[in-house]
């Protein structure tokens, strides 16, 4: 998957950062305080973007999203024995 999403949570420093693409050697800037985007040093293509006190800035006591694709657990309880 070329441009593939990764996102990274911190619960203990509220840090959340979501990644998109390979990782490779960047460089941050500040846009606000507390929020940086990170850029690829060779391509300057936007690579990831950070929160710090992610969850004071949003007010969200849980983190969800959406995933592009659904899942149907149901049938795994058949193949793992628990």
């Amino acid at each position: 998957m070329k441009n593939k999403t990764r996102l990274y949570y911190d619960e203990e420093g509220d840090f959340l950062e979501i990644f998109i693409g390979e990782p490779s050697e960047c460089y941050a800037e500040e846009i606000e305080p507390g929020v940086f985007i990170r850029f690829d040093k060779k391509t300057g293509e936007a690579k990831s973007i950070g929160i710090l006190d992610f969850r004071k800035r949003t007010h969200l006591k849980d983190i969800e999203f959406n995933l592009p694709i659904n899942f149907d657990f149901s049938k795994l309880k058949e193949k793992v024995k628990v």
